[in-house]
């Protein structure tokens, strides 16, 4: 986690992974079932696709302090299967800034997944407990990606 001027944060987590490629591909291109294996994803909707970029809609949820707060954006996602790269920003939403990328790469049995991501709150949001809750789950959020990857490469 970074901290950067005017209540923005920059952070990144990686994950080694036993599996193929392909199978991360395919679950974080599944834009319609996101949020039936992304913990805190409340609702995944694509709006559009042009060739290699697609519009989608997002809505998060997160609990704290017995509060419940929900987050929506519009994404505009840039595909490039070649790097094996899902470029993300969003057009609009709850934020001033989000956006970021997915980044699948392969050293011999080993792939890589890296999430990156900028985010800016609007005024009056509380940064501090939204960068707490984006510290404790970021890792979750990976983890439901890996669980469902791995359950498509099973029944392969």
């Amino acid at each position: 986690m970074e901290r950067l001027p005017q209540g923005t944060r920059r952070l990144a987590v990686q994950l080694r992974l036993p599996l193929d490629p392909r199978w991360i591909w395919s679950v974080l291109t599944d834009y319609a079932n996101l949020n039936s294996f992304i913990p805190n994803l409340a609702s995944s909707r694509q709006l559009w696709r042009r060739g290699n970029r697609v519009g989608l809609e997002q809505v998060g949820t997160q609990q704290f302090c017995g509060l419940r707060f929900s987050a929506k954006v519009e994404l505009e996602i840039e595909e490039d299967i070649e790097a094996g790269e899902l470029r993300f920003c969003m057009c609009r939403g709850d934020f001033r800034r989000f956006e970021g990328c997915w980044q699948i790469g392969r050293t011999g049995e080993t792939t890589h997944l890296l999430y990156e991501l900028t985010v800016q709150g609007r005024p009056g949001m509380p940064i501090g407990l939204i960068e707490q809750r984006l510290r404790e789950d970021l890792a979750n959020n990976l983890r439901g990606v890996q669980r469902e990857a791995e359950r498509r490469a099973a029944q392969s």
